[in-house]
């Protein structure tokens, strides 16, 4: 550091309107989505997750993936036990 000061850069101010999406039907003109585009959106995402739901009940896999995640969960609880006898003197 010379004690050098940086030059001073100028800038302008430029307006501009902010974008706005421009769906037709689904947002009004202040950008406010409508009514029926918010109970579109959540009828198709309750959609989608009833036919997961249905489709990981139909997948053998989907079980054996759900019954090894609970038999994990079930060992970490258990091990979280011992440790609580263990740190009270209750081996």
């Amino acid at each position: 550091m010379s004690g050098e000061r940086e030059p001073v850069i100028d800038a302008e101010v430029v307006e501009h309107e902010p974008v706005r999406p421009v769906v037709p039907g689904d947002y009004t003109e202040d950008g406010v989505p409508t009514f029926e585009h918010v109970r579109d959106r959540i009828e198709n995402r309750f959609a989608t997750s009833a036919g997961a739901g249905e489709l990981a009940e139909a997948i053998p896999e989907a079980k054996a993936v759900e019954d090894e995640f609970e038999a994990r969960r079930q060992a970490g609880l258990d091990k979280l036990d011992q440790i609580r006898r263990s740190m009270r003197g209750n081996t």
